[in-house]
This record gives structure tokens, sequence and C-alpha cells, in this order.
């Protein structure tokens, strides 16, 4: 029988990937991707969303009247809203952050809790405390900053940042309306029996991502230097030596079509997912990378001082959702940075037009 997909924030980076994604999978299922258009560059993916296939549906998940026409039957939600930069509200505008990340995931949950649909959340690796993250032992190498086994808390390692890493702490109102939305999933869990599998990714990356210094700086980094435009390594001395790991958003579509094909490993609780230790890049890094394709280098200025929530290193430990699901990120740095270039080449008048 044909299932019904609801993939929110649907036509952002990766809620228009996935449901693309889902639609050449399962050719013969219904995929609704629904958004309320607020991000740059939105509009592009509504073509491709309808061109993939794909059923466009405009409204807000802060509206559960705008949810309502959902409600007939649903068999997954893919809950994908969000305003993911680490500097919302900090202009003292908090309500659009909080009500779109918490209020937002609550009325997706109770069109699961009424729908009986299998609920698919996307959280972030933003929920771990910054100051704790900050304080981590970390040696100083040539073109990045490196982690230590040899750590003053638990759940941090060279391989990263495990799940048992400690909570206490601020982390951003990104990153706390995303851990009160995985709080309030366990609880759905337990009290209605909603099922529901819990992703907390860290860096994720690709074709269509409409980056910023904020939020998704791998491809703000290509885009700059395909278009010449100019950048800064800013904070931790301003070198450019703080690193993530990235995970291709092709390795995410991967990962929840296995967990949805394996919903008897579902549990609520959150899992961390990200590219690991062997796809981690620090920015110069990347820069090279950037040069190397597209053939352009920039004079990259230098702020040394350290932006408010920032962090030198963020590597995910992967290893409890590898042994869940059996699954393990196959594209690496290069393969994004390729990807990313080529789209970048294939749509320069368009993007050029959306990100003046």
């Amino acid at each position: 029988m044909a299932r019904t997909f609801l993939v929110t924030g649907g036509a952002g980076f990766i809620g228009s990937s996935l449901a693309l994604d889902f639609k050449a999978r399962y050719p013969g299922d219904r995929i609704i991707a629904f958004d309320n258009l607020r991000r740059r560059g939105a509009e592009l993916n509504v073509v491709r969303l309808r061109d993939g296939g794909v059923e466009f549906r405009h409204g807000d998940v802060r509206a559960p009247g705008d949810l309502e026409p959902f409600g007939a039957r649903l068999d997954v939600i893919v809950e994908c809203s969000a305003e993911p930069s680490v500097l919302a509200g900090r202009d003292g505008q908090a309500r659009y952050v909080v009500d779109t990340n918490l209020t937002g995931c609550v009325n997706c949950l109770e069109l699961a809790r009424a729908t009986g649909a299998a609920f698919v959340f996307l959280s972030t690796s933003r929920v771990y405390p910054t100051a704790t993250l900050a304080r981590l032992h970390y040696e100083t190498r040539d073109t990045r900053f490196a982690l230590l086994d040899d750590q003053p808390v638990a759940g941090a390692s060279a391989r990263g940042i495990a799940e048992t890493f400690p909570l206490d702490g601020v982390r951003t109102l990104y990153g706390a309306t995303k851990l009160a939305s995985e709080l309030l999933i366990a609880e759905y869990v337990d009290m209605f029996n909603v099922r529901a599998v819990v992703n907390r990714c860290g860096v994720v990356s690709g074709p269509w991502q409409m980056g910023h210094a904020e939020q998704g700086v791998f491809a703000h980094w290509m885009l700059a230097h395909a278009f010449r435009r100019p950048l800064s390594y800013i904070g931790f001395g301003g070198d450019g030596r703080q690193v993530r790991d990235v995970l291709h958003v092709a390795d995410l579509a991967d990962l929840i079509d296995i967990q949805l094909a394996r919903q008897y490993a579902w549990t609520g609780e959150p899992l961390n997912v990200g590219g690991g230790p062997a796809n981690s890049v620090s920015l110069v890094e990347f820069t090279r990378l950037c040069e190397s394709l597209t053939g352009v280098t920039l004079d990259i200025g230098s702020q040394p001082d350290t932006r408010p929530g920032d962090v030198p290193v963020y590597i995910t430990d992967n290893t409890r959702i590898e042994a869940r699901f059996r699954w393990t990120p196959s594209r690496g740095v290069a393969d994004i940075a390729r990807d990313v270039h080529a789209w970048i080449a294939a749509n320069e008048t368009a993007l050029k037009a959306t990100l003046a």
C-alpha cells in the first residue's frame, strides 16, 4: 500500500533534499513538502520539488490549523522545520525561534499522535553546552585543532562527542529549543506510544544549501570562492583552525531509509549523527579544497575574537547509531566539496540573483 510522507521544513536544504530522495526511492508513495518559505532560497526549491514529483504545501508549523489538512492519513512525518541559526534571538527577537523549534515540534507531535504516523525528528549537536565543549582538551596542529582522548568530562574523546556528554549549561536558543523538543518527544513516546526516532545531527552539507556564516558554513565558503566574495576566519585566533565534521545530506537520506525499514529499533532516544572523525575538516583545510575546485584564491580576513556560542572543535562520535542501524557515512569531505561546487557551477545565474 502506498504511504504518505509529510516533510516539514520541506523547502529548506535538508527537507527538500530528503523529500526528493524519498520520491526517488519510493516512487509509488505520496511525498508532501510543507514550508513557510521564510528562509532565503526556499523559493528555488519549490520548483525542484514539483519537478521531482513532490507535492508542495505552503504553511507554518507554528499554526496547528495549517497542519489540520494532513490529519486524514499520514504514515511518516519527517520533522525538519527549524530556525537553525546559532545567533537566532541574540537581536532580542526570541519568539520566532522558540515558536518554530519548540511549539512547531509539539504541533507535529500532536499530528503524529492523531494519525499514528512514524515520527522522524532532526535535532542538532547544538544541544551540547557551549562552555563545556569549549573547555575540552585539544592540541593545536599546523592546520587544525585536534581533540585528545584525555578529557575532563565523560562522553568526549578523540573519537568525538557521544550521547553521554553532560547536558548541564547553556547552548544557544537554537540548541535549547531542540533539546526541549527531544525531551517532549520522549514523553510522547512513553505516554502516547508515538513511534519516534531522534537524529541529533552535526553539520550537514551538500548541494542546494544556501549557506551563510552562522549556518551552512561549508556551502557558504564554497559560494564565496565561486563568486569572489569576502571571507574571514572568525574566532580562536582568527587563523581558521576550528574543526567540524560534516555529513553529506545523501548519507543522512541513506540513514533515514534504513531507519524506516527498522522501526523495531526506534526508542525515541537521541542518537548522534555526523560525518565522524574521518570526515572532519578545519576551515583552513576546506579553504584549500575550495581553491582547488574553483581556481580562486581569496585574501581571507582574520577576526581573532570568538563569537558567542562558538566552539573550537566539534566531531560526532557515531558509535551508537552505527551499532543500532548498521550505518556509516559513505561520502567524504572531498565528495561534499565537489558536489557543492558542481551545483554552484550548474546554477550560477539563479544563485547570484537569489543570494545577492
